[in-house]
C-alpha cells in the first residue's frame, strides 16, 4: 500500500491527524497567554484484526485540562468578548446563575471524579480555586 487509500487500516500503531476528532479546539483560550488550547482523547478505539477495544489513557490530569473543562462548561455564559481566564470570577463575571454553577459543579465532580464539600464550594470564587480544588481532591485520591 502506499498510504493513499481513504480507509487504509494502521495496525498496532496508533495515528492522529491534525483535523482528527481526538484533537479539537476549543475556543477557550489558555489562561495568561490567550492561546487556544487542544483536546486529547481520554479514550481511544483500537481495532486490530477485526478486535475492537476501548482503551482509557492513565495518567494525571493536568491542571490546564482541569482549567479547559471548566471553560468549556462556563463558555455559554460567557460576557461579550472578553476571554475566561484563571482570574474569571465565576458568580460575577459571567452570566451564570447559582443553579447553574451547582449543576456544572456537578458535572465536573463526576468528570473528575472527585466530590467537593459545600463548604468549600461555597468558598470558591474563580476558575483557578475550582481547579486547584479539583487537582487537589484528585491528588488526596490517590
Amino acid at each position: 500500500m502506499d498510504g493513499s487509500e481513504a480507509c487504509e487500516t494502521l495496525r498496532n500503531k496508533l495515528l492522529f491527524h491534525k483535523d482528527s476528532a481526538f484533537l479539537s479546539q476549543l475556543s477557550c483560550p489558555t489562561p495568561g497567554t490567550g492561546e487556544m488550547l487542544l483536546r486529547t482523547a481520554h479514550q481511544l478505539t483500537v481495532e486490530n484484526d477485526g478486535i475492537v477495544d476501548t482503551i482509557a489513557l492513565t495518567g494525571g490530569t493536568s491542571r490546564a485540562h482541569v482549567i479547559r473543562e471548566i471553560c468549556s462548561h462556563l463558555e455559554p455564559y460567557q460576557v461579550g468578548e472578553k476571554p475566561i481566564t484563571g482570574e474569571t470570577v465565576i458568580a460575577k463575571d459571567l452570566t451564570i446563575d447559582s443553579l447553574a454553577i451547582m449543576d456544572m459543579v456537578m458535572e465536573l465532580e463526576d468528570r473528575f471524579d472527585v466530590s467537593i464539600p459545600m463548604s468549600v464550594i461555597a468558598e470558591i470564587h474563580t476558575v483557578d480555586q475550582l481547579a486547584d480544588t479539583i487537582q487537589d481532591l484528585r491528588a488526596a485520591r490517590g
